[in-house]
């Protein structure tokens, strides 16, 4: 694995996205270190995958998925919404384990 970008994903990873600025903005209100993304790369096959990590209140998180390199800008988007969820400024979505089924069953 490694952290260089390809021309195409650095142009990409340039453009912010909403969550993004969600992160960006939390981090200066509460007087937090503006967050850091790191952008990674993994050789598989004949292609490459992307995906990022964000610093922010010293930690290191992760993306959730691998990217196209055309869409680098969507792992930093998603390691945003990870850190936000983990302070807890957007709730955490439901595990299929977790989610339930209203309505009435008739036999």
């Amino acid at each position: 694995m490694s952290s260089a970008q390809s021309p195409s994903a650095a142009a990409s990873a340039g453009t912010s996205g909403a969550w993004q600025e969600k992160l960006q903005n939390h981090c200066k209100t509460t007087g937090m270190r503006p967050p850091v993304w790191n952008i990674l790369s993994d050789r598989r096959g004949g292609r490459t995958a992307w995906s990022s990590t964000v610093q922010v209140g010293g930690q290191f998180i992760p993306a959730r998925y691998w990217y196209d390199g055309q869409y680098v800008n969507n792992a930093k988007e998603d390691a945003a919404e990870v850190a936000l969820q983990r302070l807890g400024q957007v709730p955490t979505p439901a595990s299929p384990q977790q989610q339930r089924y209203f309505g009435t069953i008739s036999t």
